[in-house]
């Protein structure tokens, strides 16, 4: 299969990301979101990325010019995805939502086209049954941020054809991504294992074996993370965190997935990370700065 153009759907950190490694890349990309000005804010977010890479000295400014000129945008789904090879869904991680857009992009795409979704944890089979190609399903994981981040976890469905995941590793490798093949089960990979590292790390907190400080600072002095669990959760977003640990929680059916009771009360309470200015750490726009939140301060 060949591709050439893509549509990236959702044109927010993930979307936009995704759609800045594909035009760099060389492809045509059409961002598509129903919100006219998520889509201006998405293209000045990929123009200051793409300035920082060229005084960095890993763009030249010909290729940046070349790369905003190939990214063209969109509000409607299906006229969006109308001449794509491929499609690649990067929404907000709700099952509901997302088998809504893949039912849109079903009846709007080209019939060779390849639909992808950047899911971190909701089932590829399941997205797959809501469209009539489910062996041209696949799951297409980028990490935060898509530019620097080499991983791509490639997720294979119960029907994804062979050739589609052949496919999607081969293009992964042309964007100078690193691609990972794993099999449709909740969490894939890279959540299974780091949700319930953070999930115990907040139990940690709410049990009181440690303070945030404490926690954080352990994990990377003793185990070389560049980021400690607890900061990770706001970066990750604790809205996110809780929607993954539910996915495994509901199926695996193993009580050690159950979400901890902070941070089902965090979410509730609005305290969503860095993105809400306030999770486990204090943000203040233009401050690096990391203040640990009053609620948890001794």
């Amino acid at each position: 299969m060949s591709i050439q153009k893509v549509s990236v759907i959702g044109a927010g950190t993930m979307g936009n990301g995704i759609a800045h490694v594909f035009a760099q890349s060389g492809y045509d990309v059409t961002l598509i979101d129903v919100n006219p000005s998520q889509l201006e804010r998405a293209l000045a977010n990929i123009a200051k990325n793409m300035d920082r890479q060229v005084s960095k000295g890993s763009l030249s400014e010909s290729d940046k010019t070349a790369a905003l000129g190939r990214i063209g945008t969109s509000t409607n789904i299906m006229e969006g995805s109308s001449s794509a090879d491929l499609v690649v869904e990067a929404a907000t991680e709700n099952i509901d939502l997302k088998l809504e857009i893949f039912r849109q992009i079903d009846m709007g795409a080209p019939a060779h086209c390849i639909l992808a979704t950047n899911t971190s944890s909701i089932s590829i089979t399941r997205i797959a049954a809501s469209t009539k190609r489910a062996g041209k399903v696949i799951g297409m994981h980028f990490m935060n941020p898509v530019p620097v981040m080499k991983l791509v976890e490639v997720i294979n469905g119960y029907s994804t054809e062979k050739v589609v995941t052949n496919t999607v590793v081969e293009l992964s490798k042309k964007l100078g991504k690193i691609p990972c093949e794993v099999n449709d089960y909740p969490g894939f990979i890279a959540n299974r294992i780091l949700m319930p590292m953070i999930n115990e790390a907040i139990y940690s907190l709410y049990e009181g074996v440690a303070g945030v400080e404490e926690i954080d600072s352990i994990m990377k002095l003793g185990m070389a993370h560049p980021m400690g669990p607890l900061q990770l959760a706001d970066f990750i977003g604790l809205d996110v965190c809780l929607s993954i640990m539910r996915v495994l929680h509901d199926g695996l059916g193993n009580p050690k997935y159950a979400p901890c009771p902070l941070l089902v009360n965090m979410v509730t309470a609005g305290n969503l990370g860095a993105k809400s200015m306030e999770g486990f750490y204090t943000y203040t726009a233009g401050s690096k700065d990391l203040v640990v939140s009053p609620q948890f301060r001794k």
